[in-house]
This record gives C-alpha cells, structure tokens and sequence, in this order.
C-alpha cells in the first residue's frame, strides 16, 4: 500500500510500505480522510521535532522513517484477538495520543507521550493499526471527512477548558491558522460575547470571521494591542496564543486585563527572548495546553455530532495521497489561503 514517509526535513516521500501485523489490542482502520497538522507542517519545514530519528520511541518502539499523519477518520477494517467494544464495519476516529496511563487523565500526558502519525506510522496510508483506547465511534450525524477533524477541534477544546472561560468573557486568538480558526469555533461554543481575531493574511482573518470571530484585526497594518483595547478598554478577558512567534506571545498578554488569562496553544519551533515582568506588572496569569484528555476528546465527538461545534468550514482543499507533497505541504507553505486540507484515502463518507 502507499504512504507518505517522513525521512527528513523537506523529505516526504510517497512510497509502497507494508501493512504492519495487527496485535491482539488493536484495530487495523481503513483510513477514509485524513488531515494535515500545522505540526505536520514543522516536521516538514524545520524536522526533526517530534519524530524520533535518532533512537527508538519510548512508546511507539519507532524510529523515522516512518509514515506521518495524526488527524484521520475510517473505518474498521479487523480488531485484534483482544478487542471486545469495536467491531469491523464501525464508522471511527482516531485520538493519535500515546501515554504511559499511569496518572489521571488531566496529567497523564505530561508525564510523557507520543503521537501516532509523529511518534510512530500514522494515517497518511491505506490502513493503520491503532491502539483500541485511542478509537473512537463516530456518531451517525457525522461524516468520515467530519471525523478527521475531530483531532484539532479537541486541541481547541482543551484549550478552551483550560483558560476556565465564563459566559460573557472577551476573547483575543492570535493567529488564525487551522488550530485558531477552530479556537475560535470552541470559544463561541462556550459562550464568550466577543471574539476578536487576529492575524497578517486578509485572507485568514475574513475565514476567521466566517466562523466566528465577532472582530478582525490585522497585525501587519495597526497596533494590534491598541487596537484591541480600543474595543475592550482594559484589555480581553482571555487571549489565546496561537501563532507560535515572540511578537504574538508578548501582545497576547499586553493584551489581556488584568488578572485574565493568557493560554498557550501554538507549538514554537524555538527560545524566545522575554521578560517575565511583563507579567509581574500585568498580573496576567499564563497557562498551556498540549493536545487533549480522552475525555475531552470524546467531548468534541459528541459536541461535533449535535452540531454545538462546527469545524467543518476550515476545509479549503481535498487532495489524493500522491499529491500530498505539492498540494499539501507546500501549499501550506506557500499560500495563506489554505487552512485545513484533507488527503483523500478510501473517499468514503
């Protein structure tokens, strides 16, 4: 079968790849969709970041090359010997975290994880074995494409529950990439009054407010602080880092009132230089977030199914698998238009 392979930086190559033997706790998923991260997008651009290329995974008991992608949905294709709850045939999405599982959900994570698709092979292919843990059944109400964006929406998510958001609070998103965008999706959900986006692509700033930014700033043409507290006086309620740059990490808590809140949610590509007074005179408390609990995640399947969450309007492209590199991943280098493209395995829906 085909895959994308990861060697190395600017190094992703379409080959044919054997189907791995499928172990007694796992389900093999005949991949239907899949997504490209913006952390697929380092990898590819600045790599090695996640992908282990130097020793074995801890978890995965991998090593690159290995095949990328970690936001898919499919189908049951078998379960091994051990699977009691899924069966072939069921319509899934895959949650990619690997942990140890030794501590609640709520840290569990940061005592060490990997990622399928990062970590170990991953979805850019025609079938991939998955842990029965990280499977989850797909609602009725939503469609294979619809389960490959269950993964950033969950980023988005956790991310919101973590900045302990109220009713009413004023919201700032740095950054309107694919997890901005969907930032954006789950602060409305969870009924902030105002949301004002931010970013230097016009383009991503009107997507932006197609789903659901109440206010629009372009950073490359204003002051983006003083423009935000043009609208908001003393500052949002909550900010949430999203772009990954010091100029950002910096105006996100210029940006918020005092006491708010600033949530990190971006991945850097490296050290920043900063001044944590900033926060001493701003009595900004920061916090961050890394991907997802279990619970979370089956929140946003369930909150994806009722229509409470709709990320469906990210989606700028849909690609085939031998395209993945200039379709894919250069297009996203290149062109601020796309958001979120998804690479077309089985199609089915």
């Amino acid at each position: 079968m085909k895959a994308a392979v990861w060697y190395g930086q600017k190094d992703l190559r379409v080959e044919e790849v054997e189907v791995s033997p499928l172990k007694e706790n796992e389900v093999q998923v005949r991949v239907a969709w899949a997504g490209i991260c913006g952390s697929d997008l380092h990898e590819y651009e600045e790599g090695p970041v996640f992908m282990p290329s130097q020793q074995k995974d801890e978890l995965t008991g991998q090593q690159t090359p290995l095949t990328m992608g970690h936001e898919f949905a499919g189908i049951v294709e078998q379960v091994g010997s051990q699977v009691k709850g899924i069966k072939p045939g069921d319509r899934v999405s895959v949650n990619p975290t690997l942990t140890h599982g030794n501590k609640h959900e709520d840290v569990d994570i940061y005592d060490g994880f990997s990622f399928i698709g990062l970590h170990g092979n991953g979805g850019f292919t025609s079938f991939a074995n998955v842990p029965e843990e990280n499977i989850y059944i797909l609602p009725e109400s939503l469609s294979l494409q619809d389960g490959a964006l269950v993964e950033p929406m969950a980023v988005a998510v956790q991310a919101v529950k973590e900045s302990n958001i109220q009713f009413g609070d004023t919201v700032a998103v740095f950054g309107t990439g694919p997890i901005g965008l969907v930032t954006i999706v789950a602060a409305k959900a969870a009924g902030a009054s105002r949301i004002i986006a931010l970013d230097l692509s016009e383009t991503r700033l009107q997507k932006a407010k197609e789903m659901g930014a109440t206010d629009i700033i372009n950073s490359g043409e204003v002051n983006p602080v003083e423009a935000i507290k043009e609208l908001e006086k003393d500052g949002v309620d909550i900010s949430f880092e999203v772009a990954g740059v010091e100029p950002t990490f910096k105006q996100s808590i210029e940006a918020t009132k005092a006491r708010g809140t600033m949530v990190i949610v971006s991945i850097f590509a490296g050290s920043i230089d900063w001044n944590p007074m900033q926060l001493t005179g701003g009595g900004v408390k920061i916090t961050s977030t890394i991907a997802y609990s279990p619970s979370s995640f089956q929140q946003t399947v369930d909150l994806m199914g009722t229509g409470q969450l709709k990320p469906q309007e990210m989606i700028t492209d849909k690609i085939q698998l031998d395209d993945i590199v200039e379709k894919g991943f250069e297009a996203l280098s290149n062109d601020k238009s796309q958001a979120k493209i998804l690479v077309e395995l089985s199609g089915e829906l």
